[in-house]
């Protein structure tokens, strides 16, 4: 992971992660972040990731320091070292990623792995998770049967990690990405861990203590597995948290806390949900809700979440789009909890691809899918990294860096690249902290942060430039451990600081916005969003808190590349 920057960790004490036994060594770079390697050289895929990284200004140096967007009152950091794209000096390797990915492995799907592997290569994804639905008929034969396909996409894709996971039905709550190191254990760990602890496979979905209980000895057992050596590492990610209600604040904190004294396994949840395509209004689109977050409280949901959190705010959940929220309420206790997005990929809006045949419950899958004859504007999905992106600051191109960049939260998110690259940074008394991370100063220190963004540098698959137009600073208090493990709010958290991106400051692709901390004297986390400035609203929590935040997203028109976001995890600051 990389401690040798001057910052160190916040939370050590939570993460505990295995180094230096069996992990895999970084590879040599991706053939399409090398520049020793010619263009004509390059597979198509390779082509067009070269392409992406290219109009980005991503080959080569990394992000450079831009253009100094500081206020009035607000004096300008010192340049901060440039994020290499090689090895990491003082950077880090930027993979982009989705953990929620479906294939005709799972009931609802219908894309070979292969398919969605290639998709996502030509998409700009680095690193994918194959993340079939847990059931009685996939813990059965399905997860042995994807097995061999997901290690022929691993030969075929050489320049993509392909992870095998499942999507966890989590006992008394929602679904939740598991998966595990590539490893000669990799099936027999997942398939008993399905078998014992997948909530639809035990009968075990209704919200009760004893099925909470269930959840917490799955993510145990994983956590044994690492610690047997069984699997090199294991992680969990929620899945679409405020769907239905039932992800209450009491379970996440469990789920964060089952492992902490050894290697943590839950370490956040979605930011944003897939599904985004479902909200493109008739009659180009199916005009549902983004995310299919169209539901309402049942018997099972937790009773305190009003309604409004059944709905995705700019595309992103409830719990991540409210300043002040769930998820402002989880990083003040100080540990790690954070935000990824992803495609959940089952049927792709646009495509004219139909399900195989077969018999699902006998075969463990669907025969191949088959030509339609038709363009299928009723689905909700997009490719893996056509519409949404998990960017994981990584120590090398391997499945371990990917996975340790996770773990340690160096991740930020966005929507229709709305931009192609971000580095924040706290620093002060000659050290400096970036996304998840904490900077360990004095009390009295100075402290400032510096964002350096870098713009969109070409069109998305809409087929337009997005341009950034504000990017929002939000600070709040480390409170500690919450008294009340249903706590859902964080009355501290608010937008401290807001940056209007104009063409004047944005000549050279990147800006670079600052912000004085002052003397910081108290524990305190920042965490970073922006937007293209279509759509907004004053906070759920008030227009002192957030006046110009994500607008709820109506069901039936909600068009997601008029309504983009980027936001990045949390980086704290903690003064003794």
């Amino acid at each position: 992971m990389g401690h040798g920057h001057g910052h160190g960790h916040a939370h050590g004490h939570h993460h505990g992660h295995p180094h230096g036994h069996e992990h895999d060594t970084p590879s040599a770079l991706p053939a399409a972040f090398d520049p020793g390697v010619p263009d004509e050289a390059l597979s198509p895929e390779q082509q067009s990731r070269r392409g992406l990284l290219r109009r980005a200004g991503l080959l080569g140096a990394g992000l450079a320091a831009g253009t100094v967007l500081a206020q009035a009152g607000t004096a300008a950091a010192a340049p901060a070292p440039a994020a290499s794209n090689g090895r990491r000096r003082k950077g880090f390797l930027w993979l982009a990623g989705d953990h929620h990915i479906h294939t005709q492995y799972s009931s609802d799907g219908k894309y070979r792995v292969v398919d969605q592997v290639r998709q996502g290569a030509r998409h700009g994804m680095d690193w994918l998770v194959i993340t079939d639905h847990g059931s009685a008929t996939h813990a059965r034969i399905g997860v042995e049967k994807v097995n061999p396909d997901i290690r022929e996409a691993r030969e075929a894709h050489d320049d993509t990690l392909v992870f095998q996971g499942l999507e966890w039905n989590i006992p008394a709550a929602e679904h939740g990405t598991v998966f595990v190191h590539p490893g000669k254990h990799e099936v027999s760990v997942l398939k008993q861990f399905e078998t014992d602890y997948d909530g639809g496979v035990k009968g075990a979905t209704d919200s009760t203590p004893a099925n909470e209980a269930l959840a917490i000895a799955g993510l145990s057992f994983l956590a044994d597995q690492v610690k047997r050596r069984k699997v090199k590492d294991a992680l969990m990610l929620a899945n679409h948290p405020a769907r239905k209600g039932i992800d209450s604040p009491h379970e996440i904190r469990a789920w964060r806390d089952a492992t902490s004294r050894g290697h943590q396994i839950a370490v956040g949840f979605e930011g944003a949900p897939g599904h985004q395509a479902g909200g493109l209004p008739k009659p180009l689109g199916p005009g549902g809700a983004r995310g299919i977050y169209d539901g309402s409280p049942s018997a099972n949901s937790f009773a305190g979440y009003p309604l409004e959190s059944y709905r995705t705010w700019g595309g992103f959940d409830w719990m991540t789009a409210t300043v002040g929220g769930l998820w402002d309420s989880l990083i003040a206790e100080g540990r790690p909890w954070w935000i990824t997005a992803n495609s959940d990929s089952h049927q792709v809006y646009a495509d004219t691809g139909a399900r195989g045949g077969g018999d699902f419950n006998a075969n463990g899958r669907y025969d191949d899918p088959v030509y339609g004859g038709r363009i299928d504007i009723t689905q909700n999905d997009f490719w893996p990294g056509q519409y949404s992106r998990t960017h994981v600051g990584s120590d090398g191109f391997s499945y371990a860096a990917v996975m340790d960049g996770i773990r340690a939260g160096r991740i930020w998110v966005d929507h229709g690249q709305l931009i192609s690259g971000l580095d924040v940074r706290v620093s002060g008394g000659g050290r400096w902290a970036t996304l998840g991370g904490a900077l360990h100063v004095r009390k009295g220190t100075r402290v400032t942060l510096s964002v350096d963004v870098a713009l969109a540098g070409g069109p998305n698959w809409a087929g337009f430039v997005p341009e950034l137009a504000r990017v929002d600073v939000i600070q709040g208090d480390v409170t500690g451990p919450a008294a009340d493990k249903d706590t859902f709010t964080e009355p501290t958290a608010r937008v401290v600081k807001s940056y209007e991106v104009t063409e004047a400051n944005t000549d050279s692709g990147t800006v670079r916005l600052t912000h004085d901390l002052g003397r910081v004297d108290r524990p305190v986390y920042l965490r970073t969003r922006g937007t293209d400035g279509n759509r907004s609203a004053v906070g759920a929590r008030g227009a002192k808190v957030d006046p110009a935040g994500p607008a709820i997203d109506v069901v039936g028109d909600a068009d997601p590349w008029r309504d983009l976001w980027f936001y990045s995890n949390p980086v704290w600051i903690l003064p003794s």
